[in-house]
């Protein structure tokens, strides 16, 4: 079976050094050991290192460190004219804030490299089903495989043997 192949946006990355958000940061570095054992084909874009290089030093170099410890592939958005298309579609649809371009690019670029599924930490754009029921509706009507929008918490394999409690209420 092949590997699923998983786009990994902005947020993922930052996530993995944001003291403010131990809990998410902790669950982040979880997920990067995950992606350190080649389990998954993983995609990054351009667009992705840039919003990485506005982030200030330290914090910059200990990201792109972090990043360059995993194996992945780097979509180039500027001049495809595909890419450029399909963000203009989802632009036209409202699924987003108007400002919010870059979120566009990544959902397009995931899409048009074939990836399975779309990683995010921000809830606010990416993550909710607005987001997601929309970009699944453009990805068919324009004929296009649709890319699964999941935090990077969707994506650890958990069994009933893990030892943590079940936390079900009792009915």
């Amino acid at each position: 079976m092949p590997k699923k192949r998983i786009y990994l946006d902005t947020s993922v990355i930052s996530y993995l050094r944001q003291e403010d958000a131990p809990e998410k940061m902790a669950e982040t570095l979880e997920f990067w050991e995950i992606l350190k054992t080649g389990k998954y084909e993983v995609y990054i874009s351009d667009v992705t290192i840039f919003e990485l290089s506005k982030c200030l030093e330290p914090r910059r170099a200990e990201l792109l460190a972090l990043l360059s410890k995993i194996d992945y592939n780097e979509i180039e958005t500027k001049d495809h004219a595909d890419i450029t298309e399909l963000s203009i579609a989802i632009a036209k649809q409202k699924l987003l804030p108007e400002r919010s371009v870059n979120d566009r690019l990544h959902i397009a670029a995931a899409i048009l490299s074939g990836c399975n599924i779309l990683v995010s930490w921000n809830f606010k754009h990416l993550v909710n089903v607005k987001t997601i029921d929309g970009v699944r509706m453009i990805s068919i009507a324009n004929n296009l495989n649709p890319v699964d929008i999941y935090s990077p918490t969707m994506l650890f394999e958990r069994s009933d043997t893990d030892g943590e409690a079940d936390n079900q209420p009792e009915l």
